[in-house]
């Protein structure tokens, strides 16, 4: 029997959708059925690797987790990763599908439809709900021709959908009846119902508002989700990560982290930010590099030259070279690895125009970026204790040099890191390794950052998704959605 669907749209980006889809997952997982989430389109440079062996957006990983199921590229069949504020590359299900400029996409995308049905089906075919997450807002109507994120999937998918309206930014209301007022009688048709979100206070003080946004638009209410903390514990997602830039600053250790203009998987650090004798601090554009930090992490990127060439920009190399004065370490992750080395060759142009850029010259290696991408789970040993760490690639290019020859960790005999000879600067391709409490501790240790607790990240996970679980069935009516579903 093909699956049921339910499709949660937004009145713009950033409402709480991601996280909204997830929560409702586990809670119809953890209700018996077997859900399986949908995204047709994503924006984000942070991805994440599936069993197949492609790239999805890390929020449908999240989601795939609060399913109990394993990640499938079919989660997410369009992933456009920006390189440049007018272009990005395009992933189709899991794979490299070329790059395209902004404007170009809005003409491609219609070619794009077919993939993202057929991905849609062979989701409905091993699963009892499908549910759906849209991108941005249904009313967006000058990108509706050629639509696939929104109302132009719903309508050839026959989806149900949910509208969600954020009223933590204020305006919930005029968003929600303006929305309606934009839609066509087809669309509005689709529209079951509304979820106001993030909530804060008495909501009994917004009856009224909910009676308004009824009787301009006829949908029914399908309840109101407060302000939850539990979210703050699930992995950092692109929407939300300015809100959830904070981390104790009585924390023993404190890292680090330059925010490069196209910092990519960023929730590398996740882990870190959970462990509370760790402080974490993301540096924005125009700060200076904490002189006290303890570790900087250079963190991936969809655009190495750039990036490097906007790293110096900021004065953070300066910054950098002083902290490694004061014999302080410093972990360059994917992107940031190669910043680390002597130079960034890009003879194919796999991120623009051909170009070469000078490295920092902290480690002695050397970087030519070159197709085909590398994208795979992995399981690395940790050279200095013999442990085994999971993890994931994805990156285009080759680092070679004397400092590979001193590697932190490798793969069968692929050495995927480097160090250098003092011992201070680190580099790695490998995504996800703090994920693993004894490499987390293992590794700190060796930079000389000792952690005294233990911190189960993956149990964290778990348990803020169940806790979304049950804070959505509290205050939705869950039934009625699964009733609308179909």
């Amino acid at each position: 029997m093909t699956a049921r669907s339910l499709m949660i749209q937004g009145t713009g980006s950033d409402v709480g959708k991601s996280i909204l889809v997830a929560g409702l997952a586990r809670a119809f997982t953890n209700r018996g059925l077997a859900v399986q989430p949908f995204k047709p389109q994503n924006m984000s440079n942070n991805a994440a690797v599936t069993s197949e062996n492609g790239e999805i957006g890390r929020a449908q990983w999240l989601q795939a987790l609060a399913c109990k199921t394993p990640p499938s590229v079919h989660m997410n069949p369009v992933l456009l990763k920006p390189e440049t504020d007018r272009g990005a590359q395009v992933i189709l299900q899991g794979q490299v599908a070329g790059h395209s400029s902004a404007s170009g996409y809005q003409t491609r995308k219609s070619t794009l439809l077919p993939h993202v049905m057929e991905s849609f089906d062979v989701l409905r075919q091993a699963a009892d709900l499908v549910v759906i997450e849209g991108a941005g807002s249904p009313a967006e109507v000058n990108l509706r021709a050629n639509d696939i994120a929104n109302m132009g999937f719903a309508l050839p998918a026959k989806s149900p959908v949910v509208l969600v309206g954020d009223i933590d930014r204020g305006g919930v209301i005029a968003a929600l009846v303006g929305t309606h007022a934009l839609l066509s009688d087809q669309e509005r048709a689709l529209i079951k119902g509304f979820i106001i979100n993030k909530f804060r206070g008495d909501m009994s003080l917004f009856d009224d508002g909910l009676s308004i946004i009824e009787e301009r638009t006829g949908w029914r209410g399908f309840g109101i989700v407060p302000y939850l903390t539990c979210v703050a514990e699930l992995p950092a997602e692109d929407a939300v990560f300015l809100e959830r830039n904070r981390s104790s600053s009585a924390a023993a250790i404190k890292v680090a982290i330059p925010m490069l203009s196209r910092i990519a998987n960023f929730d590398d650090v996740d882990p870190l930010r959970a462990h509370p004798e760790i402080c974490v601090m993301f540096c924005p554009p125009g700060t200076r590099l904490p002189d006290d930090a303890d570790l900087i992490i250079v963190p991936g990127t969809k655009a190495t030259i750039a990036d490097l060439r906007f790293l110096k920009a900021q004065g953070w190399d300066r910054d950098i070279r002083y902290h490694l004065d004061r014999r302080r370490p410093v972990l360059g992750l994917c992107g940031g690895y190669q910043m680390l080395g002597r130079t960034v060759s890009d003879p194919q142009g796999i991120e623009g125009s051909p170009d070469t850029e000078p490295g920092l010259g902290l480690l002695d290696v050397e970087t030519v970026l070159h197709s085909p991408k590398t994208v795979r789970n992995v399981t690395a040993r940790y050279t200095l204790s013999g442990l085994h760490v999971p993890g994931y690639e994805i990156h285009c290019g080759q680092t070679t040099g004397a400092d590979t020859g001193n590697a932190f960790l490798a793969i069968g005999d692929k050495l995927v890191s480097a160090r250098s000879s003092d011992g201070l600067v680190y580099g790695s391709y490998v995504h996800g390794l703090f994920l693993d409490d004894r490499f987390r501790r293992t590794f700190m240790h060796a930079l000389g950052l000792d952690l005294i607790s233990t911190v189960d990240y993956r149990q964290t996970v778990e348990q803020a998704l169940d806790s979304l679980a049950d804070a959505l069935e509290e205050h939705l009516d869950i039934d009625a959605m699964l009733r609308v579903s179909a």
